[in-house]
């Protein structure tokens, strides 16, 4: 065991090494100014898209534009912008939270490509279900000589929904409802496994009707908390901004609990970290805007990239800022601790308990939108009657989940975010020509 843990290590470092970051900032730039920068001036066009999207439609789909995005967001709002967040900070110091916020922003650009060829290319399966993602559209876009990537990236999304979407985000919620309330794993993995079911069961309709109700209301209770933590700390934010924007440039000297950091760790881990919390260049997202109700691959890619702006630049920079600006990072605190730290720093006997919850509600979410991402990579590889029986399974490995040691699992997460982001983000590539024509007819139809 010991030698497949320094091996799967040893492949992160070159999966996440120097290659992939060009892979990913060079993808999402090209992808950006291919787009003359229309992600970025169009974000008050995308949230105009969203809130109309709301209703009821009856264009071709089985979810409302708004339920796509907040069932992506489900999946992606999760472990990450807390427990990921801190960790960036904790190995990469502050200017790993500029990384991250850089990530998203050319991840806009990355996210609104594919949720563009998630629609255009899309297949409706004999059940009426609306199946899209990248192993679709290099299936569709590309022709069958590329059929080997599309199977790839099936197998790999497969694999890493058990692992990044399942079992470690149901360790996550059983171990911080432990240390904060008590509550005995066993009982967290019983009541994780009635809930699962009830929801998953349902298929995509009945999960994208929860998280687009659960989503909004959890993420504004923690955003809401998080303000209290920046205006308590009004007069320091400018101080700390130019903090992260020094510590991303230059190396950070050990002080306190904080080893010190050079400029790479602050780069991988602010990249690795940022594509981990906002799936940008992952190719899942797209999975679950194939299914909204739409005859427009732009407008919904204009609703896509929001996840990537609301995930990122508002949701984890609360964390980041929270954890910043009261100072706890020098404390050698890490994970969901130092997290845990600022919040009651400034909401004593209260703020652990409020992460503690978002923790919870955000992991338990992720698990029922990442169920949505597996079950479609498990169609594409054995077909539509294969479906009830990833159900069952997924919703059976959620207890085995809460209550074992995922430490490997935790590692193997990173290995296979990398290995699914490589074959997407070559499809998004060569698909580049048919993403920047169907954007420049919306623009010539005044759709933007």
């Amino acid at each position: 065991m010991e030698f497949i843990t320094n091996f799967i290590n040893e492949l992160n470092a070159l999966l996440w090494g120097k290659p992939m970051l060009l892979l990913i900032f060079g993808s999402g730039s090209f992808l950006m100014i291919g787009l003359k920068f229309m992600p970025l001036m169009n974000l008050g066009k995308g949230f105009k898209l969203l809130w109309q999207g709301r209703g009821n439609s009856t264009e071709q789909g089985e979810i409302s534009p708004f339920n796509a995005l907040m069932t992506s967001l489900s999946a992606t709002i999760g472990t990450g912008n807390i427990t990921g967040v801190a960790t960036a900070i904790f190995i990469g110091g502050p200017g790993a939270l500029f990384w991250m916020w850089l990530t998203a922003l050319i991840g806009m650009a990355t996210k609104y490509a594919e949720a563009v060829c998630a629609v255009h290319y899309r297949e409706v399966d004999e059940q009426g279900s609306y199946l899209g993602g990248p192993m679709y559209y290099i299936k569709n876009g590309l022709g069958e000589k590329w059929l080997w990537l599309a199977f790839l990236f099936a197998l790999f999304g497969a694999l890493a929904s058990f692992g990044i979407g399942n079992t470690v985000q149901a360790n996550s919620v059983a171990h911080a409802l432990e240390v904060q309330f008590n509550i005995p794993l066993w009982l967290t993995a019983i009541v994780l496994l009635l809930l699962t079911g009830a929801v998953v069961l349902g298929g995509i309709k009945r999960i994208a009707q929860v998280a687009g109700k659960l989503v909004p209301l959890m993420a504004l209770a923690y955003l809401s908390a998080g303000l209290v933590i920046l205006f308590s700390h009004f007069s320091a934010i400018p101080a700390a901004l130019g903090l992260i924007v020094k510590s991303a440039f230059t190396p950070v000297a050990a002080t306190g609990g904080f080893a010190g950091a050079t400029i790479m760790l602050a780069v991988q881990w602010g990249v690795a970290r940022g594509i981990f919390s906002n799936e940008a260049g992952l190719g899942s997202a797209p999975i679950a805007h194939a299914a909204a109700k739409t005859n427009d691959p732009v407008k919904q890619g204009m609703i896509a990239m929001l996840g990537t702006f609301i995930d990122t630049i508002v949701v984890c920079s609360i964390t980041g800022l929270a954890i910043i600006l009261t100072g706890v990072w020098t404390t050698g605190a890490k994970g969901s601790a130092l997290t845990i730290a600022a919040f009651e720093q400034t909401l004593p006997e209260m703020g652990g308990a409020i992460v503690s919850i978002a923790q919870a509600v955000f992991a338990f979410t992720t698990i029922l939108g990442w169920s949505v991402y597996g079950e479609r990579c498990v169609e594409y590889l054995l077909g539509v009657h294969s479906v009830k029986f990833f159900r069952i399974l997924w919703i059976l490995a959620v207890p085995i989940g809460a209550m074992a040691d995922l430490n490997f699992i935790w590692l193997l997460a990173d290995t296979l975010n990398a290995l699914m982001a490589l074959p997407n983000l070559i499809a998004l590539l060569l698909l580049s020509p048919v993403i920047f024509k169907l954007t420049r007819s919306a623009m010539q139809k005044k759709v933007l």
